[in-house]
């Protein structure tokens, strides 16, 4: 089955926080995959997989990352398809500089932003967020998160 959504992590590290996503899509049986890419230090493979996405199935991205790293922007940046990010608690200010990085987008490159670490509400927002657009979906998802 194709993935309905990609999500992509800056780090190794971020994996652990992520796992309460990707466990609220399997919850509502949404297909996705899951990517460990850094717009600073592969910014190139960052651009070759969300131009591709779409191609595979792709309708929504997850972005994850800390230290003001700016994963969903720059995802946000090459689609127009909704791109949700999770800013990581990570370094000295326990992610409140990921949480301004992630929220703080210029006019016409919206990311939607979660709670610092908040991989769960993630997954509900792209899980409602294809449901839109899929009766299955939003009726398995009657039940609640």
């Amino acid at each position: 089955m194709s993935p309905s959504v990609g999500i992509l992590v800056g780090s190794q590290s971020d994996l652990p926080v992520m796992e309460k996503c990707t466990a609220r899509l399997q919850d509502f049986s949404v297909d996705h995959e899951l990517e460990v890419l850094s717009a600073h230090r592969n910014p190139d493979a960052v651009a070759e997989y969300v131009d591709a996405a779409p191609g595979r199935g792709v309708k929504v991205f997850i972005c994850a990352a800390g230290m003001a790293a700016h994963l969903a922007g720059a995802v946000a940046a090459r689609t127009n398809l909704p791109v949700i990010g999770i800013p990581i608690s990570a370094g000295p200010l326990n992610g409140f500089d990921a949480l301004l990085a992630t929220v703080q987008m210029p006019s016409g490159v919206p990311v939607a932003t979660v709670a610092v670490n908040g991989a769960a509400n993630a997954g509900v927002l792209a899980a409602q967020i294809l449901a839109l657009s899929d009766s299955e979906l939003a009726e398995r998802m009657e039940g609640g998160p």
